[in-house]
């Protein structure tokens, strides 16, 4: 059998295919296309390939799969697939060569492959972040332009900021130095309600995440992230597991009888993370909140804080919206308090 390993770039990449007993079959540098990718593979026969999780494995992973070979996306961090703790000397030859070793050897560890479904999900809700943050950095522009100016823009949601500015008496040379900016609102905030339209419309045909939407604070965009990042609830064996890869728990630096744990990792999916925390915030306000969780939670924000029982309680989340999907029930307040 024939094994082959990719270290992947966006322009180039170098391949490298090694028999059985790890003798070089072929080692070059290519363009980093999917015809090119094929017809370095082609020729010696169905084989294994290992290529780094990355922005582009996805694609190239299923170019090579549709020419009859089986790709295993490994994860960069795991380090034994490269033989050293330490590598003083990096260049692509010798890291596709420890990756071609790594897969003759089985020294890898494949990551979780995202349903075409959730890809699609997942792009959908990035643009809408980036339409988000776009229009939250155009709005504080807005607001320091007028307090240059001795103006203040009243507190008002996002979309209602062109009506306030144009309710404001300014200048006319200043009208005209906002007016780009308000029509960036405007176009952004019309393209942001489109997509949330369209998001809640899946959220409601979606059966987990309508179960998800029954959690406090959950809403379609929060559902629709967690569902769109666990996309297979069996990949997790415990809830405590999937707050772990969100980055919700806390570091730790334990030895014998000491016990240090500090912040959380932070690990995973800034997003979502934040997402979660936001949700938290909603449901500890949210009067049908369990009477149970609201009073772990306003015990541990008296002792430890508000931002830190905030944390803990969307880490807890995560572990909620897990178990409904796992069980495939919905969440109910008074079974927690019970």
């Amino acid at each position: 059998m024939t094994y082959g390993a990719i270290d992947l770039h966006t322009r180039y990449s170098q391949i490298r295919i090694v028999d059985a007993e790890g003798r070089v079959v072929r080692d070059q540098k290519i363009r980093t296309t999917a015809e090119q990718l094929v017809a370095a593979f082609a020729g010696h026969g169905p084989m294994r390939i290992l290529v780094e999780s990355s922005t582009e494995s996805e694609w190239v992973a299923q170019a090579l799969e549709a020419a009859g070979h089986t790709v295993i996306v490994a994860d960069p961090n795991y380090a034994p697939m490269y033989g050293e703790v330490r590598r003083k000397v990096k260049t692509d030859r010798r890291d596709v060569a420890a990756l071609a070793e790594a897969n003759r050897r089985g020294w890898y560890r494949a990551v979780h492959r995202v349903s075409a479904a959730q890809r699609g999900r997942r792009q959908v809700l990035r643009s809408r972040r980036q339409l988000v943050q776009m229009r939250s950095g155009t709005i504080s522009l807005i607001r320091t332009l007028l307090r240059q100016n001795g103006y203040r823009l009243p507190r008002c949601s996002a979309a209602a900021v062109p009506d306030r500015v144009a309710a404001l008496v300014i200048p006319g040379a200043m009208q005209t130095t906002l007016a780009p900016l308000m029509r960036v609102v405007r176009l952004v905030s019309e393209e942001i309600a489109t997509l949330d339209r369209d998001l809640a419309a899946a959220a409601t045909s979606d059966p987990i995440v309508r179960r998800l939407m029954t959690v406090p604070g959950v809403g379609p965009v929060v559902a629709l992230t967690f569902r769109a990042f666990v996309d297979e609830v069996r990949r997790f064996t415990t809830a405590a597991q999937v707050s772990a890869a969100i980055g919700l728990v806390p570091r730790e630096d334990s030895s014998a009888e000491r016990r240090h744990r500090g912040h959380i990792t932070k690990a995973g999916p800034r997003e979502l993370r934040s997402l979660l925390v936001q949700a938290a915030w909603v449901c500890w306000r949210r009067a049908k909140m369990s009477g149970t969780l609201k009073a772990w939670t306003e015990h541990l924000a008296a002792r430890r804080g508000r931002r830190i029982a905030v944390v803990a309680l969307a880490r807890r989340l995560s572990r909620i919206l897990y178990a409904l999907w796992r069980d495939e029930t919905e969440f109910r307040a008074a079974t927690l308090a019970a």
